[in-house]
């Protein structure tokens, strides 16, 4: 079956897309984000996620056919672009030309409003870096935490560089973007949930000494330059911190979060024996 190509990068489809990928406020706006490459694509369809139109390159179409099919089966309207278009479509320097819009995700949450508890959840504030909140949600997905908020002015979870980042963990980990800080804790709060405030202190409770295991668990980590807010600080239970030997002071936000999920599921499976 053949697909209507464009040739010009002026096509209006091709232009709103491009601005899907290019700024937030259109994502926001029109409630639809742009997802580029095989895999991913892919994984958007196959996570349920709805796909309103896909572009792809003849190319792509030959060795990434397989990818494709489950995209087009699911997708509303598909066409093939010209390698040129492409690339204007495109977020990375090699480009395997398969592009969806696709509609923002159940998994996204926009405040917290009837709220479930799970056990033990993430609190990102005001991260910045998107391939940094990119590999905290995958590194969630992958060791089974299945809730991040998102606190104060967090960057994009469906930019293109948190997408590629996720591989895909975006569409499924339960997403909750939250500017109250207060508001957050008090709600956790009322869930019977401790508050852990991660913060570069040695003075600090030693995380390894959590009894993650006990109750639900929530972890605080801050901003990639600044950490924490002392406010948000002051509204949890405890400071907890890292171990570290030699003179690193500090660890980048994404590597602070997976050792801290990494507790936090030992203790969930020492809770669950």
């Amino acid at each position: 079956m053949g697909y209507p190509l464009i040739t010009s990068r002026k096509n209006p489809l091709v232009r709103e897309a491009a601005q899907l990928g290019a700024s937030a406020q259109a994502r926001q706006g029109r409630r639809r984000f742009l997802c580029e490459g095989a895999r991913l694509c892919q994984d958007a369809a196959r996570s349920g996620v709805g796909i309103d139109t896909c572009f792809f390159t003849a190319s792509a179409g030959k060795k990434y056919g397989g990818y494709l099919k489950d995209v087009l089966a699911v997708c509303g309207q598909a066409y093939e672009v010209e390698g040129h278009v492409a690339a204007l479509l495109s977020g990375t320097k090699s480009s395997q030309g398969i592009f969806c819009v696709c509609r923002w995700p159940g998994a996204l949450q926009e405040g917290v409003v009837g709220f479930a508890p799970l056990w033990n959840c993430l609190v990102m504030e005001n991260l910045q870096d998107p391939g940094n909140l990119g590999t905290v949600l995958r590194t969630a997905e992958a060791l089974g935490v299945g809730r991040v908020f998102l606190l104060g002015d967090c960057c994009d979870p469906l930019s293109p560089k948190a997408l590629r980042a996720s591989m895909g963990a975006a569409f499924r980990v339960g997403l909750v973007r939250e500017p109250s800080a207060g508001h957050l804790a008090q709600m956790l709060k009322g869930h019977g949930y401790a508050l852990h405030a991660a913060v570069p202190d040695s003075g600090a409770r030693r995380v390894t000494g959590v009894d993650f295991g006990d109750g639900p668990h929530a972890v605080f980590i801050g901003n990639e330059g600044a950490g924490l807010r002392p406010e948000t600080c002051e509204l949890c239970h405890d400071r907890v911190t890292i171990p570290m030997a030699g003179r690193a002071e500090s660890l980048n936000a994404a590597a602070a979060a997976t050792i801290l999920l990494w507790e936090m599921q030992r203790g969930a499976e020492g809770r669950e024996r």
